[in-house]
């Protein structure tokens, strides 16, 4: 716990405990914010309906709130509390002080999260008559308890006049300016960080380490034998950052709208918007930024054609956040595809054309590849005593056994496809020595076994791509997989 005191002296503790304790909600108490959680929920549960919030809202907030507590299911049981803060609410507690909980966001809401976290006495929230923020939060509390007639716990601008109101004053992980906006009042006692915003979230959130399957985009270059070539080459370094920007974009949508699944997860309850330690609307001002950057970008310096591919997969990453990936099936041809578009991508930007071979072996490769990673998440379901359908997925894991045999054909059939490409005319046209292909065939035999067992042994913890990459053995195999081809050149 990160707890800096001023030098503001504390009145006696007769007098302390004879206040209300009032703390906040969002931001304060929890690291969110209950009214775009909300939002997010009933986007990802009503898609067809996204633009209905904004009707609401020309309503007013109090109505907005009100219409979203009544149309989403919000699991109050996962939402990301902030420890601190906890543990600052049971120290007053026991001191004897009556706790309050008054915010903003919907009564019906903050009583479920009362009754979820037993901590308080009294709660005060939002209803279709009042928006219980800002100067109406001060009114009511100056009514309740009297100027100066209570402490109050709070994070942002809004909660300046309370402040005033309040005899002490506890601020946590002050937006930027509040806390400077504060030292004028005179009554601060405490300012808690806790707040773990960094680089590194950031890092996370963009998954700036999956920009790797990128590398896709220089398969056709390679195919065609132009590496070499720098124009060609050049593209393809632009391909690489606006496919990477517009993934990262789709990333942290996806995150957004995954947020109640991923806080059920095991792993997936520490990304950086699930645990609360990026801001839902941080996310939400981020996303169409890197869109725009990477739309923008591909339309100035690179081929329509490419342009054309961004959008295709940008608008399947969309329909897959929104529907396919909860549909049985749908969801690892959906992976597969979005892996193969990325080809399609650089044969785009180089202006090649693709061959028959090359989508072929590659939507049953990178579909046997999604089926691992679906059969890791429902392995590991499993092991957490999971016996129904796992959260925001059509999977059951009774299903293990399916998945494997699938998944495992699939990869065998890429395998079948690239010894037929050896027999291909274009292929003897292009190779040197064609006939060395075949050593390429035992070499990625090997390589799909070994993957599938180790997913079969519940070792495979990652994205099978990802996993790849860190794994010296998938490395050696990949580097001598790339000599063979080198050779028959």
């Amino acid at each position: 716990m990160n707890v800096s005191l001023t030098d503001y002296p504390l009145t006696s503790e007769s007098c302390v405990t004879s206040l209300p304790f009032v703390v906040d909600l969002d931001g304060t108490l929890l690291k969110s914010d209950l009214l775009f959680e909300c939002a997010m929920a009933f986007i990802r549960s009503k898609p067809s309906q996204c633009l209905k919030p904004l009707a609401w809202l020309s309503h007013g907030k109090a109505y907005l709130k009100e219409q979203l507590a009544q149309s989403t299911e919000i699991d109050v049981a996962t939402l990301p509390y902030d420890p601190d803060v906890l543990w600052m609410i049971e120290g007053q507690r026991k001191s004897g002080r009556k706790i309050v909980l008054a915010t903003a966001s919907h009564y019906s809401l903050a009583v479920r999260i009362a009754e979820h976290l037993k901590v308080f006495d009294e709660v005060l929230g939002t209803t279709l008559e009042r928006n219980l923020s800002g100067m109406h939060k001060r009114d009511v509390l100056v009514t309740l308890y009297g100027e100066g007639g209570f402490d109050y716990v709070g994070n942002s601008f809004d909660d300046l006049p309370i402040w005033r109101s309040a005899r002490q004053a506890y601020v946590v992980n002050p937006l930027a300016g509040v806390e400077h906006a504060t030292r004028h009042l005179g009554n601060v006692v405490q300012v808690i960080r806790s707040d773990t915003t960094s680089f590194r979230s950031w890092y996370k959130a963009l998954r700036i380490h999956q920009w790797v399957k990128n590398a896709l985009i220089f398969v056709p270059l390679l195919a065609a034998h132009q590496l070499a070539n720098p124009l060609p080459l050049w593209h393809g370094v632009l391909a690489f950052v606006f496919f990477g920007l517009c993934a990262s974009g789709v990333y942290v949508l996806n995150d957004l709208l995954d947020l109640a699944d991923d806080r059920k997860h095991p792993t997936k309850r520490h990304r950086p918007f699930a645990s609360g330690s990026l801001s839902i609307k941080s996310g939400l001002m981020v996303f169409p930024l890197l869109l725009l950057v990477s739309f923008t970008g591909a339309w100035f310096c690179l081929p329509r054609a490419f342009v054309v591919v961004l959008a295709c997969y940008y608008a399947l990453t969309l329909v897959y956040s929104l529907v396919l990936k909860r549909l049985m099936a749908l969801d690892v041809i959906a992976l597969a595809l979005l892996y193969t578009l990325r080809i399609i991508a650089g044969g785009a930007a180089f202006e090649l054309e693709l061959t028959g071979w090359m989508l072929a072996f590659s939507m049953f490769m990178f579909l046997s590849l999604a089926l691992v990673k679906r059969y890791a998440e429902l392995l590991l379901a499993l092991h957490s005593g999971i016996t129904g359908k796992t959260g925001g997925r059509d999977y059951f894991p009774a299903d293990l056994a399916m998945l494997s045999s699938l998944g495992a054909a699939s990869g065998y059939l890429a395998v079948m496809v690239l010894a037929l490409y050896i027999h291909d005319s274009a292929t003897t046209a292009l190779y040197a020595h064609p006939r060395w292909i075949w050593l390429a065939c035992p070499v990625l035999l090997l390589w799909i076994t070994r993957i599938w067992l180790l997913t079969h042994r519940g070792r495979m913890n990652d994205d099978p791509v990802v996993f790849a990459l860190r794994d010296r053995l998938s490395l050696a195999m990949g580097a001598v997989f790339t000599l063979i081809f080198w050779v028959a050149a």
